[in-house]
């Protein structure tokens, strides 16, 4: 089976645009697979943020697909087109990764 993954990329300091990917998949996978598997495989730059431990656990997967905020590590990939997107109304780092943390919890270096 193929998916067909339409990721919205971009930086702080760049217009946003969409790429296309498409990726071979059996049931039951996720979309961080997906992902996974296109920065294994087509994409090594393209930016994500994943620290599975247990599905659902870390919350770091976290952005939109299909319109709707959730997790990569938990939706199926399925045949067909999906979008996805950064999280809406958080400060985009690049590509699918936002700020999590809030401002005043940040870790900041000091010389």
């Amino acid at each position: 089976m193929k998916a067909t993954l339409q990721i919205k990329r971009g930086t702080p300091d760049t217009a946003p645009h969409v790429e296309t990917f498409e990726v071979d998949f059996e049931a039951g996978q996720s979309i961080l697979d997906g992902l996974r598997a296109v920065r294994h495989d087509k994409d090594p730059t393209l930016a994500f943020r994943f620290a599975c431990i247990n599905a659902n656990a870390c919350k770091e997967c976290m952005m939109l697909i299909d319109d709707k905020i959730d997790y990569a590590c938990t939706v199926k990939l399925k045949e067909g087109v999906t979008m996805l997107a950064p999280l809406p109304k958080k400060a985009l780092v690049r590509d699918l990764v936002t700020e999590i943390a809030p401002p005043n919890e940040r870790l900041h270096g000091r010389g």
